[in-house]
């Protein structure tokens, strides 16, 4: 019943800020996470060169990632895009987690089809419950573009 709250709490407010915001991409990310191994992984623009980029996983807890990514730019002159965030991350579980995420990754956008991927490294400093550091936390994105590529 607990995860039950927890779900319908992120899933409201996912929609609020959806319909607030501009939302833009919404898939899956395969990798380490939060100790789960898939999230739902959702890109919210907030203008040009900023977005939110936010993840919610399920498996034996829940996991919630919400990074702001305020650099967020082109590659050269490629069709690549490379971002740069941090923000909250939060396991809930037993033990209960939270800490602090950095985000740096790369990312492409397909013209023809609206399909995003990317990769992305997030090392997190967990703060609460115990005081840790893991830098083996890679990423894979398949996301969903609603939207043109700007």
């Amino acid at each position: 019943m607990k995860y039950f709250k927890i779900l319908t709490l992120v899933l409201f407010f996912g929609l609020a800020a959806s319909l607030e915001s501009n939302a833009q991409e919404l898939g899956i990310r395969f990798g380490q996470f939060g100790g789960n191994n898939v999230a739902i992984d959702g890109v919210f623009s907030l203008g040009e060169f900023s977005r939110v980029h936010g993840d919610v996983s399920f498996g034996s807890g829940v996991g919630i990632d919400l990074l702001w990514n305020p650099i967020y730019r082109p590659v050269s002159t490629s069709d690549f895009n490379w971002y740069l965030g941090v923000g909250p991350s939060l396991y809930i579980d037993d033990p209960f987690s939270l800490g602090v995420a950095g985000e740096i990754g790369i990312e492409y956008a397909f013209e023809d089809v609206p399909i995003v991927i990317g990769a992305d490294w997030r090392p997190t400093f967990r703060i609460i419950e115990d005081t840790d550091f893991f830098a083996d936390v890679f990423g894979l994105n398949i996301r969903w573009r609603f939207g043109k590529v700007e």
